[in-house]
């Protein structure tokens, strides 16, 4: 089965799907279609039993450079809201799926491109993979789960460092961290995630998904009562005159000059 047409592409090769985001222009980055899309396909793979992994990626020479920023400095608090809806369910559908889902990425993966990457099992990096959380820059909290992912990959200090710096980590930086799990030459990084993808899909499949759970239920709170606590947030922070003058700042290449409102 193939959707070659859509911004959110279905591949499916025997026991292997691949979910590509497909808007190599915009270097992927996420619209509100993108993120229904997104989440339609991986709630549909949790019930397509011949399918036992996934490969999540980007066409291009990006992941994902975050959200659109077209609609930048234009939410509103019932915008955000239901933007958030369909975020978190795409989201929660990658993380929840009871199956093994490997992200292969190359270039920016950056704000919720970097969530996106996270919320997935295991992490396989181009040479040209570059990590960071750029949220700030435009006076926004983090979304997507950043918090909540980063802060059991590497405890509450070092998130927040990423998260507060916006720093740009390497893929070597992103796999000393324990991030990502493997590093290829950009050539090779299609090929090193399928290895590891079909070899995960012979593996006991139910006995994975299991363990997900097992590894879900060790932390507090659940994903889901976090992207509750982080929809809220992100409503007031759109509100603010530091979004607004990040927005300007970046659609004019300047520095942000933060008001801390």
């Amino acid at each position: 089965m193939t959707t070659a047409d859509l911004e959110v592409q279905l591949m499916e090769d025997g026991p292997l799907a691949t979910v590509r985001l497909n808007r190599p222009e915009r270097l992927n980055a996420l619209t509100e279609p993108v993120k229904q899309r997104l989440g339609d396909v991986f709630l549909d793979l949790a019930f397509r039993d011949e399918v036992r992994a996934v490969i999540l990626t980007g066409a291009g020479r990006g992941f994902c450079a975050s959200g659109d920023v077209n609609n930048l400095g234009s939410f509103t608090a019932f915008s955000t809201r239901e933007r958030f809806r369909r975020l978190h369910r795409a989201i929660a559908a990658i993380a929840n799926l009871d199956k093994p889902v490997v992200a292969a990425v190359r270039g920016p993966v950056a704000g919720v491109g970097f969530s996106m990457a996270l919320a997935s099992d295991m992490i396989v990096a181009s040479e040209t993979a570059r990590f960071s959380m750029v949220f700030k820059n435009v006076g926004l909290a983090p979304d997507g789960g950043a918090v909540y992912f980063l802060a059991q990959a590497l405890g509450m200090m070092k998130a927040k460092e990423l998260v507060f710096s916006g720093c740009t980590l390497d893929a070597a930086e992103a796999k000393a961290l324990g991030l990502v799990c493997r590093v290829v030459p950009d050539a090779e990084l299609d090929a090193a995630a399928t290895d590891l993808a079909l070899s995960l899909a012979q593996g006991p499949t139910m006995a994975f998904g299991l363990a997900k759970r097992m590894f879900k239920a060790m932390t507090v709170p659940t994903l889901e009562a976090f992207l509750d606590l982080e929809a809220t947030s992100q409503g007031l922070a759109v509100l603010g005159q530091d979004h607004q003058e990040g927005v300007q700042a970046f659609l004019a290449k300047r520095p942000p000059a933060f008001s801390g409102r």
